[in-house]
């Protein structure tokens, strides 16, 4: 392995059950089982992230022109929405948003036009080019998902949903309220 930035030899992610054993020590109060879905999924995730930002760089396009992809696609045809909407779902602010849309007109991802009904307004609207890479980046991610649930049964990949889709929206029913 070599040296990190600071020369130092990187130290290897503990196990799971390592981790969980050092965060009892330190915290004894920790319920072991709590704190092992939440670390699972947090790796998970983390994992998750750096292999969906290798297929979007693959395909040309970055994880943040992804979102933007994604919810022109959620949208619905004609895949329209204006900016402040895109930056309000992604949580960006207005400046971001406006680059962001900068960089995708610019690469033919999204076009940025007037709203001819309000002139004032400004539609982003996917490109054939933005509707392909979309379809390339869900096309690698499929093959991506269905390697890592491969050892999930039908039912259990349901179960598993469910349970996932009740821990969101606790959590974003919690978010809510603060």
């Amino acid at each position: 392995m070599g040296d990190t930035a600071d020369g130092l030899q990187p130290v290897p992610e503990p196990s799971l059950d390592e981790q969980i054993a050092v965060y009892q020590r330190e915290f004894r109060d920790l319920d072991p089982q709590v704190e092992k879905v939440v670390s699972a999924l947090s790796r998970l995730n983390r994992r998750m992230n750096v292999a969906y930002g290798r297929q979007t760089a693959a395909l040309g396009i970055s994880n943040a022109e992804w979102e933007v992809l994604k919810a022109l696609v959620i949208s619905g045809a004609p895949y329209r929405m204006g900016p402040s909407e895109l930056a309000k779902q992604l949580g960006l602010t207005p400046a971001a948003m406006t680059h962001r849309i900068d960089r995708m007109t610019a690469e033919g991802l999204v076009t940025r036009e007037r709203d001819e009904s309000n002139r004032v307004r400004v539609i982003v609207e996917l490109t054939a080019e933005g509707r392909s890479k979309w379809l390339d980046a869900m096309r690698a991610a499929t093959i991506f998902e269905e390697d890592l649930l491969q050892d999930l049964s039908t039912e259990e990949r349901g179960v598993l949903g469910d349970m996932l889709t009740r821990l969101l929206d606790r959590v974003e029913d919690l978010q809510s309220r603060n």
